[in-house]
């Protein structure tokens, strides 16, 4: 017969600062006849009696006397191992995620997630940053950059304008420079896209099309894109979503399709997979993103 020790110990420990079975029970916060067959299982385990049973109050035999330290120690251990474990699972998973979250956005990621009893640390970062922090350990996992086809999340990209325009997509080639003099039109890339998927694909149709090198351009930081923008008939390359919350018109590129594709990255396999699949909806929602045929 397997005895449960610690389950056990805490009754013999609680029967015995109580001073009776009835008393121990209720402070073991256990039935009596429970804490009764668990002194007696510890008992017959050891093949010693613990308590002399002869008067009404619960008495010490000599041998119980010489256990309860180690029973004491035993039950205190657990308690700590408990708090332990709590304390472990309220611990944060530290996740890095896009800079293009909004606060309102993850706000509402890390309320999701707090319902599943999932705890979340935002780390803001570039594409780069979010790999090399998930390889370094400084997080535990991170919504990484990667090929639309390939991730579980994609996000469409166009461009977007503070000059209205009736066109339903706005095409590369109608930037070319002519020869008015007028100052060239250009294309920021904000640091989310700086990444080979979407920034060499846009550099080889601004090569096709025959724009001037600088007309498509990395910017240091979506704020000093936008402010490009707003100051000029610039165009910033981003989601319909930042283009409304920047209260920019936003329009397909004609000659390319172009789109952010996301994944989990994570330094144990089970992390991954729990964001994946707990708070799949949610990170869509905090992204801004759409499925991918991969995910249906």
């Amino acid at each position: 017969m397997v005895v449960d020790l610690i389950g056990s110990c805490r009754a013999f420990v609680s029967v015995s600062e109580a001073g009776t079975f009835t008393a121990g029970a209720a402070l073991a916060r256990i039935p009596q006849p429970v804490a009764s067959r668990r002194i007696a299982a510890l008992e017959r385990h050891f093949g010693e009696r613990l308590f002399d049973r002869s008067t009404r109050r619960a008495r010490l035999t000599p041998f119980g006397r010489d256990m309860l330290p180690s029973a004491q120690r035993l039950v205190r251990l657990a308690d700590a191992m408990e708090h332990d474990a709590h304390q472990a699972r309220l611990r944060p998973m530290r996740l890095a995620v896009p800079e293009t979250c909004t606060t309102r956005e993850l706000a509402e990621l890390d309320a999701a997630a707090r319902a599943l009893d999932i705890f979340l640390e935002f780390r803001p970062a570039s594409p780069r940053e979010r790999a090399e922090l998930v390889r370094t350990q400084e997080v535990r996992a991170a919504i990484t950059a990667v090929p639309a086809e390939e991730g579980g999340w994609s996000v469409a990209l166009g461009l977007a304008s503070g000059v209205r325009t009736r066109a339903g997509v706005i095409h590369l080639e109608t930037l070319r420079v002519g020869r008015s003099g007028r100052a060239p039109r250009l294309v920021w890339i904000q640091p989310e896209d700086d990444v080979p998927h979407i920034r060499d694909r846009l550099f080889r149709v601004r090569d096709s099309v025959g724009l001037r090198p600088a007309q498509v351009s990395v910017a240091a930081s979506l704020t000093a894109a936008a402010a490009a923008v707003f100051g000029s008939a610039d165009l910033l390359l981003c989601s319909a979503a930042q283009a409304g919350e920047l209260g920019l018109e936003w329009r397909p590129v004609g000659e390319i399709a172009l789109a952010r594709g996301f994944d989990i990255t994570a330094g144990l396999g089970e992390d991954a997979q729990r964001l994946r699949t707990r708070l799949w909806p949610d990170i869509a929602r905090c992204l801004g993103a759409t499925e991918t045929e991969e995910t249906r």
